[in-house]
């Protein structure tokens, strides 16, 4: 698949999973699973799918230094370092990476940068059997087969069938409440939305052009007045800030009409949550989940993680500890998608406290 080039997405703040992810060195930059970096993990998985154009990273221009030293680490040159002054969300982030594309018929396959795929086979599988679509203009999306009626996703509806088991996308679905959740995987043709896309630069330029004209237009005037050393593009801030801040699904993706999805069971997750983490990390009999200086007595179903002091526990179960030289979280498990909350009250004091009480 040397045709192929990654675009892969390392702007996102992942406060979810904080004191660990912060601002500052957000989780894509983090060892979560295994000894190298979500990023890292992304760069080596295109590779190992047979992949050996180099990519085209995208950041916050705050993260190049941790960025680039571990990009030395896995020996990654990019085709392009795209410095964002800005996060705008994944419409100008995808505009800019296709008005950088090598040719303007590049195939572009978009990787969010902080997920886990545990059968890279698998997942290169799929991205081969969606290049034909992908070169004949279609947009292509990669739906993760649902496991349960997870509430914290994105949903995309397939249509009819166009070939070879890939089909039309009918509508993409906000994440929806737990009936609505069941009733979809009940259904059959709704499948987690990754945020993996594969498609031809221009064919993306041309629906930006169409469905996100403003989009475009900024990507192309932050650009323009880019600065430029070597692969490194830092754009204009002032052009760049009048990009709407928007994803690429509600843009763009969303209205389009050559949209496929192509159905993959690849052992996916976004590790969104601690408890999602707890969900796909390497647990003990006691299904705890242990990692860095932790002691544990007769504990159970707990997620136990520190980069500081000792963890240590007795008699304590269904709890997620997270330890950090500057902080520590103690939370139920179950209540992990609230942490985000939490690390904005701690990003900004003055905010009013909330209460389940």
């Amino acid at each position: 698949m040397n045709d192929i080039v990654p675009v892969i997405l390392s702007g996102g703040s992942g406060t979810r999973l904080w004191p660990l992810s912060t601002h500052h060195s957000p989780k894509q930059f983090i060892p979560l699973l295994g000894s190298q970096s979500l990023l890292q993990q992304t760069i080596l998985r295109a590779r190992q799918t047979g992949i050996a154009k180099a990519p085209i990273l995208v950041t916050n221009i705050a993260h190049v230094a941790q960025l680039e030293c571990q990009l030395k680490e896995v020996a990654c040159v990019p085709f392009r370092l795209i410095l964002e002054p800005e996060g705008r969300n994944t419409a100008p982030a995808i505009a800019m990476a296709s008005l950088e594309a090598p040719t303007p018929k590049s195939l572009l396959l978009v990787l969010p940068s902080d997920h886990i795929i545990k059968d890279v086979p698998a997942f290169g599988a799929a991205i081969q059997q969606a290049v034909p679509l992908a070169e004949q203009g279609w947009m292509v999306t990669f739906g993760i087969q649902p496991d349960y009626p997870e509430t914290g996703y994105g949903y995309i509806r397939s249509g009819a069938e166009i070939s070879d088991g890939m089909h039309d996308v009918e509508a993409f679905v906000e994440k929806p409440d737990a009936t609505s959740a069941t009733a979809m995987i009940a259904d059959g043709r709704y499948f987690w939305n990754a945020g993996i896309f594969l498609f031809r630069a221009d064919i993306m330029l041309e629906a930006i052009g169409t469905h996100a004209p403003d989009v475009l237009a900024a990507a192309e005037q932050a650009l323009a007045l880019a600065h430029r050393s070597n692969f490194t593009v830092a754009p204009d801030p002032a052009a760049f800030g009048d990009a709407p801040a928007t994803s690429i699904d509600y843009a763009v993706m969303e209205k389009a009409t050559k949209v496929a999805v192509v159905p993959v069971s690849i052992g996916w997750s976004d590790l969104g949550s601690w408890d999602m983490l707890h969900a796909v990390g390497e647990r003990d009999a006691a299904e705890n989940m242990v990692d860095g200086n932790v002691t544990v007595i007769e504990g159970r179903n707990c997620l136990l993680k520190t980069t500081g002091p000792l963890i240590a526990t007795i008699g304590v179960s269904d709890l997620i500890v997270v330890v950090t030289p500057d902080a520590v979280l103690i939370a139920p498990r179950g209540r992990s998608q609230d942490v985000r909350r939490l690390a904005e009250k701690v990003g900004n004091p003055s905010a009013p406290v909330e209460s389940n009480r």
